[in-house]
């Protein structure tokens, strides 16, 4: 998002002074690098991942100290194994974005995914939604028609769920499709959230 909004306009010195404010701030957040960094917006990970061209050569050490991942990398490794076994959905369709392939957390979204539905479907026809940072609030056509072969290729039938990992792209492909799409990760939540009452403890995912 910082890349979007800034350096794509034009302004690269006001970015080199963003990703020194970033810098500073995860640093801190991070007890200087002692944990890791999770951003739940892969555009927003795949930002910051990319701060340290940016960075003063003083802060780029300190910087590949951190361990920065999205929030989907982050649960496959760390959370999944403890979560107890969901209710799951039948069907899901997945948006990946393009920020996931960047950082090459394609698998991890679909293991997710599939920890919390039956059947997750890509379509074959997926791509950049064009969102872009805030391109598709302020130019929608520009999302409405890269988002359309995609859009086309779901609309032979109807997904329990539909998901990504992007706010901006979940707007843009629930214009596109006329669905709610939502964050993987709160579709997780719901199906693997214990049941209310005196059930007894939930079986942990082995």
């Amino acid at each position: 998002m910082l890349r979007d909004a800034v350096e794509l306009k034009g302004y690269t010195a006001g970015h080199d002074v963003m990703a020194s404010r970033t810098f500073d701030a995860v640093w801190a957040a991070s007890r200087g690098g002692e944990l890791p960094v999770v951003c739940d917006a892969s555009s927003c990970s795949h930002g910051l991942r990319e701060l340290r061209a940016h960075l003063p050569a003083g802060s780029r050490a300190r910087f590949d100290a951190l361990e920065i991942l999205d929030a989907v990398t982050y649960v496959r490794r760390a959370v999944l194994p403890a979560l107890p076994d969901g209710r799951r959905l039948g069907t899901m369709a997945v948006h990946p974005t393009c920020s996931t392939v960047h950082l090459d957390a394609m698998d991890d979204l679909l293991v997710v995914a599939a920890a919390a539905a039956e059947e997750v479907t890509v379509p074959a026809d997926w791509g950049c939604c064009g969102f872009a940072g805030d391109r598709g609030m302020l130019h929608p056509e520009l999302t409405a028609a890269a988002t359309a072969p995609e859009a086309a290729g779901l609309a032979g039938r109807t997904f329990d769920a539909y998901t990504s990992v992007n706010r901006t792209c979940e707007m843009g492909m629930s214009r596109a499709t006329g669905h709610a799409y939502r964050h993987v990760l709160e579709l997780l939540e719901e199906t693997t959230r214990p049941p209310s009452g005196p059930s007894g403890a939930p079986a942990v995912r082995r």
